[in-house]
């Protein structure tokens, strides 16, 4: 397989996975907000979760996530995590001084860290699809497969990056009331999908 042609299939299906709306996406709004930079720092804590599970599921491990219970252990954590969260987002709505709001608007890295590893369907999709595109770069060679895996993450630099300067550059604008508005449906947001994984899990429990 031609490597550009590889490549640019790598950034299409990657930025396909990126650009649905997610914890992290969620959390790159409003941590940017405050933080020009938080979407950047937030992939570097995707990252540090990524980069190891690229390599453990090419080499052997891909089908510890698709167990069942591993997934539905993922997903309660996970999702009580989000729901925590959007409780948190949401209190600092109400207060200046809420320590749970600063505890996630100021930790970026950690937040990527959890979100990364609490989240179900990043896990399978890893598990999955991008086991695929792992194991395609593999056949081309060792520097293809490092290559692969820091284009993928750049996808998600790139775009966290974009939504976390964008919310800081509006929120300049936004004062009060309207960025409360922003917070609260961010709050939302992320309460909605730790109801998904926490809901999705109770059911494979029950399946």
């Amino acid at each position: 397989m031609d490597v550009l042609i590889f490549l640019a299939q790598v950034v299409a299906i990657s930025l396909s996975g990126v650009l649905a709306p997610g914890p992290v996406t969620t959390s790159s709004i409003v941590m940017g907000a405050k933080n020009r930079f938080a979407g950047a720092l937030i992939a570097v804590g995707h990252g540090i979760v990524e980069f190891p599970l690229i390599i453990l599921i090419t080499f052997g491990t891909a089908e510890f996530f698709n167990y069942k219970n591993s997934r539905i252990i993922i997903g309660l954590a996970g999702g009580a995590m989000l729901l925590f969260m959007a409780y948190g987002i949401y209190k600092s709505t109400r207060s200046a001084e809420s320590q749970t709001g600063k505890i996630f608007t100021s930790k970026p890295i950690m937040t990527g860290i959890i979100l990364s590893a609490g989240n179900p369907y990043f896990l399978v999709w890893w598990a999955t699809v991008g086991l695929t595109l792992a194991l395609q770069a593999k056949m081309i060679g060792i520097w293809a497969f490092a290559v692969f895996a820091v284009v993928h993450w750049l996808c998600d630099l790139c775009w966290y990056q974009i939504l976390s300067w964008t919310s800081f550059k509006g929120a300049s604008l936004l004062k009060g009331r309207g960025m409360n508005i922003v917070l609260i449906i961010c709050a939302l947001a992320m309460g909605f999908f730790g109801i998904k994984f926490v809901a999705d899990a109770i059911r494979l429990l029950l399946a």
